[in-house]
């Protein structure tokens, strides 16, 4: 038999007013109603390099954006921050040593500004994890490379380093995101380019592991000192771990996870619209080929879980980096498992489909985007089409010249019969984001002097949220944490303090829509 719940009319009262206050307190801000006219939403984008011209000069800008213009593209992925330097003027990242304009110019405010008027979006490309590439250093003094490079010793030094000492490939040098105040570091510096700037969005590079393995089954990366005393820490391990163990490769992985869900939520706090994106590494056959995600290189091997975190909602956009040459049958074969994994990934959020147009001629590039495009056998379809690069939009370049074969592919993409952009589009939207349906939660962990609790579990358990489930994460090396997409309502979050700390560990927050909770644990001390 079905009970009845019966409220007394003064109860009842206080209950509907209960219920507006909450309703209240949790709404997502209004939007306007979509327009009639409103354009079919595709991404279409080019990364601009920033080895190569196209945004050195206001004149190289100028001619980018007509070049975009042309394949009726809506977005720009403009590197940004290269290799630790900016190109750019006001981010915590010094002005690069490349040949730009001299200041007072500015190529990320003058992008900007040029392609805004033309109704382009702009994405900073930012490098994550690559320092430098080459034996000179750079000449600011604040770089990161000559603060916390080969001259650096104990926790100064944030290289990353392969099992047996290797720090440098060739000239190449890399952050180990495992090393706390790297990972801090990035997440300001990242900040810094989102408060300055009227970017569109944030597009990660390289946030991974760097190649060069013995294997493809596991990375021999991630032994900079700091990150293995964490490890050994976290685990309660005295051992230096091999490259194939797997508690050190999914330590490892977490890392990455971890700053890039740090990365996520500190994009929000300066602004909530802003779109976070990542290159994605796509090596070798498809997941599908291969036995599964956890299998692909993409996982094992560069530790780059970019599944797991559209899975997660701390990505807002995947372009995979889609690089196959679709004259080989094989690499073909490649590009089509991909094209398909990617578009069914995507989940709540999206996957943006990038081919090499350097790798391909302007005709087989066209072929790839009426594939990256397609439904998968699955029935879905990626939100969109990246093409990598500007600089070099076909294999023919050199001989060709890169102005007359950019030519060519616009005239290819955008006229004749069936062509895949004769009409224009806009790039999707982010509901997720204008009008979100749940909220986040961040906190650090630390003692009363400052002392971070280093990789201590939280748990964040629902007292008053309807669908809402208990989940734990743990605390950075800063002692920073963060549970993002949850449930709006209320929520008792519990630190495991670790051995001789005392003090308060649970608090209650209160998640709204769209907002993002701070949860205080203070007053913890050492014993």
């Amino acid at each position: 038999m079905r009970r009845t719940l019966r409220v007394r009319p003064a109860a009842s009262a206080l209950l509907a007013c209960l219920t507006l206050l909450f309703g209240l307190l949790t709404a997502a801000p209004a939007t306007a109603a979509p327009s009639a006219d409103r354009l079919p939403e595709q991404w279409r984008s080019y990364w601009v390099d920033g080895f190569n011209e196209g945004i050195y000069t206001p004149a190289q800008v100028e001619r980018l954006i007509d070049d975009a213009l042309a394949v009726n593209a809506n977005a720009l992925i403009v590197q940004t921050a290269r290799r630790y330097d900016c190109f750019c003027n006001n981010a915590l990242y010094p002005r690069t040593d490349a040949a730009i304009d001299p200041a007072p110019y500015d190529p990320l405010a003058e992008v900007i500004e040029r392609a805004h008027a033309a109704g382009l979006q702009v994405h900073a490309w930012v490098n994550v994890n690559t320092l430098w590439n080459s034996t000179t250093p750079p000449t600011s003094p604040d770089h990161a490379y000559n603060q916390h490079g080969p001259s650096a010793q104990g926790r100064d030094r944030w290289l990353n380093r392969k099992a047996d000492g290797t720090e440098r490939v060739g000239a190449n040098t890399y952050i180990d995101p495992g090393h706390p105040d790297a990972a801090a570091y990035i997440v300001a510096a990242v900040q810094s380019i989102a408060r300055a700037y009227d970017v569109d969005g944030i597009n990660l590079d390289y946030v991974r592991y760097p190649d060069g393995s013995a294997q493809t089954t596991h990375s021999d990366w991630g032994y900079n000192a700091v990150s293995v005393a964490r490890f050994q820490q976290a685990t309660g391990r005295t051992d230096v771990p091999a490259p194939a163990d797997q508690q050190w490769s999914d330590w490892r992985r977490d890392q990455v996870t971890g700053l890039v869900r740090h990365i996520y939520l500190g994009l929000w706090e300066v602004d909530p619209g802003i779109r976070l994106s990542m290159d994605a590494i796509t090596y070798g056959h498809g997941p599908q080929a291969v036995g599964g995600w956890e299998n692909t290189r993409t996982y094992a091997e560069v530790l780059q879980d970019w599944a797991g975190w559209l899975d997660e909602g701390i990505m807002d956009t995947v372009v995979t980096m889609n690089y196959k040459r679709e004259w080989d049958p094989d690499q073909a074969l490649m590009f089509a498992e991909w094209s398909a994994f990617l578009a069914d990934a995507q989940g709540g959020r999206q996957a943006v489909n990038g081919p090499a147009l350097y790798l391909n001629g302007v005709d087989d590039s066209v072929a790839q985007v009426r594939r990256a495009l397609a439904p998968s056998p699955a029935g879905n379809t990626a939100a969109g089409w990246s093409g990598y690069s500007y600089a070099t939009p076909s294999m023919d370049s050199a001989a060709n010249g890169a102005a007359a074969e950019r030519a060519r592919l616009a005239e290819a993409l955008t006229t004749g019969p069936g062509a895949p952009f004769a009409e224009p589009a806009a790039v999707p939207g982010m509901r997720w984001k204008t009008a979100p349906r749940d909220g986040h939660v961040t906190g650090t962990l630390a003692l009363r002097d400052g002392t971070s609790l280093d990789q201590a579990r939280l748990t964040l358990t629902p007292l008053a949220a309807p669908g809402a489930r208990e989940s734990e994460t743990r605390a950075d090396g800063t002692g920073w944490f963060g549970f993002a997409h949850v449930a709006p309502g209320l929520y008792l979050v519990r630190a495991d303090l670790p051995r001789g700390v005392t003090g308060a560990p649970v608090t209650v927050v209160h998640v709204r829509r769209g907002g993002i909770a701070e949860a205080r644990l203070p007053g913890l001390t050492a014993r």
